[in-house]
């Protein structure tokens, strides 16, 4: 069990360094073709900056580019202009970069309160400040170094690119992965009646919310790639399907929650949900796994649909408590938006469910109805 458990941790850590990679390379390769170019065309003798502006534009993470690089540029620029306006009036010391840095930063929030433009701003201050003066480059030649950086990082980014599809691909991998276990796990719970394995399934729901945000953070990434980089221009059409599965999956999972949740209650009630409930909801398990592997591999996820589908028409079983007609309804919504994330309009993947009708099931549909309103305003 350990040896698995190890040699599952060592594949998950190479497959996050085989998605990293690249933005390793850009960091390296950008950092050091910048300060090349800072000393030997624009002659300045330590552009400090010029690497530090790859490293902050480039990154290793997720996240918006373009925008750190505007946020850099602009950081530094607030910081030097303040940083060497002050200190020209107050020399250098301890008490003068403490002003400086307050300053620096009270001015950044006031403009903008993004947390690396405050930072940035901050920490130039901070080597304005620090600096005597004379000793370096002035303020518009460390503005240049900045600028000369951050576009040495996006010039990796598009000739040196990480794989924006492997990129969203690996994170909605893990959403789906997310959703199935949940499903899988609250369909085990109602056929064994075992009310701890419902529990299970609600905190793995509970626990879904920072994967899709990464999914979310991924595929703005990945979008950003197939902008900037002309060997990814290509790509934007498989780019397309994520981004119509991105909104579905996350309701999905919102419902998924919902549906954990009423599967715990229902296992104290006197008429417990049946069987062929379970069954519907492995169902939507295997399909959110077939959505997975279609979409990585580039192709529609036809399958997935018509398995969704096949689940959308079966009929309600008779005879249901009030927690099982709750259950059902909110099946059918996850059922939705998984067909919604196919390509599917809302419309004609609603008109695919069979009718819920009876007074209990009317309740439960407004009461799912009700959970949908409210996961869409926590969104």
């Amino acid at each position: 069990m350990v040896r698995t458990r190890l040699s599952d941790l060592v594949k998950e850590r190479l497959g996050t360094f085989g998605l990293v990679a690249p933005s390793i390379a850009q960091c390296a390769v950008g950092s050091a073709l910048a300060w090349i170019i800072a000393i030997q065309l624009l002659g300045h003798p330590r552009p400090f900056f010029a690497p530090i502006s790859v490293l902050i534009c480039v990154g290793v993470g997720l996240g918006q580019r373009l925008r750190r690089l505007v946020e850099l540029v602009v950081g530094v620029s607030l910081g030097v202009g303040v940083g060497d306006l002050l200190v020209s009036w107050i020399g250098s010391g301890a008490w003068q970069l403490g002003l400086v840095v307050a300053l620096a930063m009270a001015v950044a929030v006031l403009l903008n309160s993004g947390a690396l433009f405050v930072a940035q701003a901050g920490s130039s201050a901070v080597l304005v400040a620090a600096l005597v003066p004379g000793e370096d480059a002035g303020g518009l030649d460390r503005m240049a170094d900045a600028l000369t950086g951050g576009i040495i990082g996006i010039a990796a980014v598009a000739l040196l690119p990480a794989s924006p599809f492997a990129i969203a691909a690996k994170h909605l991998s893990g959403v789906l992965d997310a959703l199935s276990t949940v499903m899988e796990r609250a369909a085990e719970a109602i056929e064994k009646r075992d009310a701890d394995l419902a529990a299970e399934a609600l905190d793995e729901a509970r626990a879904t919310q920072a994967a899709v945000e990464e999914f979310e953070a991924a595929l703005a990434t990945s979008k950003e790639i197939a902008m900037i980089s002309p060997l990814h221009w290509h790509r934007r059409a498989r780019l397309a399907r994520y981004e119509t599965a991105a909104l579905p999956v996350d309701l999905a999972l919102r419902n998924a929650r919902v549906l954990s949740r009423r599967t715990l209650a229902s296992l104290g009630e006197a008429s417990p949900p049946p069987a062929a409930l379970a069954e519907a909801m492995r169902e939507v398990s295997e399909a959110a796994l077939l959505l997975q592997l279609e979409l990585g591999a580039g192709r529609e996820p036809t399958l997935a649909q018509q398995a969704l589908l096949a689940v959308a028409a079966r009929e309600r079983p008779d005879g249901l408590g009030f927690s099982a007609h709750v259950i059902i309804a909110q099946l059918r919504s996850v059922v939705v938006d998984l067909l919604q994330a196919t390509g599917m309009g809302h419309e004609e993947a609603t008109a695919a469910l069979t009718p819920l009708d009876g007074p209990n099931g009317a309740n439960a549909k407004n009461e799912a109805n009700e959970a949908n309103d409210e996961a869409a305003q926590r969104r």
